[in-house]
C-alpha cells in the first residue's frame, strides 16, 4: 500500500471542488435549518435547478454573468412556488413536501419530453457549458505543482475552480456570519425557537420565513453550479441521496453555526475517501469488489448520521442549548 499516495488523495479531498459545492449546499441548508428552523428535504432540488439554469443558459450562447443569474432566478422562482403553499406547515409536513418538490424536478429533468433541454436521464455533458467558466480564467493553460498536488490550471478539476469555489464559500460564510448577528438573523432565531411569540410582536413570520427560503435556496443554486463544473449535468446523480449528504454534513460540523457546514464538508468527503482508498488497497477484490466498496463507504454514512442523530445532534461545532435536531 502506498501511504504516501493515500495521505495525499485524502489530504486533496478536504479541498477538492466538491468539498466546496457541498459546503456551499450546507450553509444554504443552514440558512434554512439552522437560522430559520425550516426542515428543508429537497436542497438537491435547488441545486439541480441552479445546475440547469446554468448550463442551459450557456449552451445557448449567453455569457457566465447572464447564466449565474438564470440559476439563481430558477432558485427563487422555485423557492417562491414552494413557500407559498407550505411555509405555515408543521415541520414534518414541510420536510414531506420539500423532498417531494425536489423528486418533481429530477424527474421532470430527465423526462424524455424536454430531451433537447436538458438531455433527459443522458444529461448535459461538461464540455458543452463549460467554455464560459474557463474562458473568465486569468491562469495560462497547462498543470501546477504545489507540495504534493498538481492540477490543471484550467481544466475541470482545475486550480481555477478550487480558487473560484472556496471563494465562494467563504463569501456564503461571511454572509451567515454577519446575518446571524443582524436584527433579521435575531428574528428568524426568535422563530426557530417559537414563532407564535416573535409573531405575537408584530413581525411577519411568514415573511421572514420566505426570505430564508429564497436566500438559502440561493445558495443552493450556485452550488449545483460548483458541483456539476467538474462534471455533467445528471439529474440522477443531484437526487435524494444529495439531500442526504448536505444534512449529514451540517449535522457533522453543527447546525447553527458559521465554519459548521465547512468542517463537515471537509470531513465528510476526506474521510469516504479514506475508507475507500484503504479498503481498495488493503481488501483483496475476491473479498470485495470495488462497486461493493463503493456502496459500502455510502452505508457507513448512513450509519455516520444516525449516530450523529442518536448522540451528538447538535454536531462537533454546535452548541446543544442552542440547536439539536431532536430538540423540536
Amino acid at each position: 500500500m502506498e501511504w504516501s499516495n493515500l495521505v495525499t488523495n485524502v489530504a486533496g479531498e478536504l479541498f477538492a471542488p466538491t468539498t466546496a459545492a457541498f459546503a456551499l449546499a450546507a450553509i444554504g441548508l443552514n440558512v434554512h435549518f439552522g437560522l430559520t428552523g425550516l426542515l428543508n428535504m429537497g436542497q438537491a432540488g435547488f441545486m439541480l435547478l441552479g445546475a440547469y439554469g446554468f448550463a442551459i443558459s450557456t449552451i445557448a450562447g449567453h455569457p457566465l454573468w447572464f447564466a449565474v443569474a438564470v440559476a439563481i432566478a430558477c432558485a427563487v422562482v422555485f423557492a417562491l412556488i414552494l413557500g407559498i403553499p407550505t411555509l405555515k406547515l408543521r415541520g414534518d409536513y414541510l420536510a414531506i413536501v420539500t423532498i417531494a418538490a425536489a423528486e418533481i424536478v429530477r424527474l421532470v429533468g430527465r423526462s424524455t419530453a424536454l430531451t433537447e433541454l436538458t438531455g433527459a436521464s443522458n444529461g448535459l455533458l461538461g464540455n458543452a457549458f463549460k467554455t464560459t467558466f474557463h474562458g473568465a480564467s486569468p491562469f495560462p493553460d497547462g498543470s501546477l505543482t504545489l507540495g504534493p498536488f498538481t492540477y490543471a490550471m484550467n481544466a475541470s478539476n482545475s486550480w481555477w475552480l478550487r480558487l473560484v469555489g472556496w471563494v465562494v464559500v467563504i463569501l456564503g460564510a461571511l454572509l451567515v456570519w454577519r446575518l446571524m448577528r443582524s436584527p433579521w438573523g435575531r428574528v428568524l432565531k426568535g422563530i426557530r425557537e417559537d414563532e407564535d411569540a416573535v409573531r405575537s410582536l408584530g413581525k411577519n413570520v411568514f415573511a421572514y420565513k420566505m426570505q430564508a427560503l429564497v436566500l438559502g435556496g440561493v445558495i443552493g443554486a450556485l452550488s449545483g453550479i460548483l458541483y456539476v463544473l467538474p462534471r455533467a449535468v445528471q439529474p440522477d446523480a443531484l437526487g435524494r441521496p444529495t439531500t442526504f449528504y448536505v444534512w449529514t454534513i451540517l449535522l457533522l460540523g453543527g447546525a447553527a453555526t458559521v465554519f459548521g457546514p465547512i468542517l463537515g464538508s471537509m470531513l465528510f468527503w476526506a474521510t469516504l475517501m479514506l475508507i475507500k482508498s484503504f479498503m481498495r488497497a488493503a481488501v483483496p477484490e475476491q473479498v470485495m469488489t470495488v462497486g461493493e466498496i463503493e456502496n459500502f463507504g455510502w452505508i457507513l454514512v448512513g450509519i455516520t448520521l444516525m449516530l450523529l442523530i442518536v448522540f451528538r445532534p447538535q454536531g462537533l461545532l454546535g452548541d446543544e442549548k442552542e440547536l439539536a435536531i431532536d430538540a423540536r
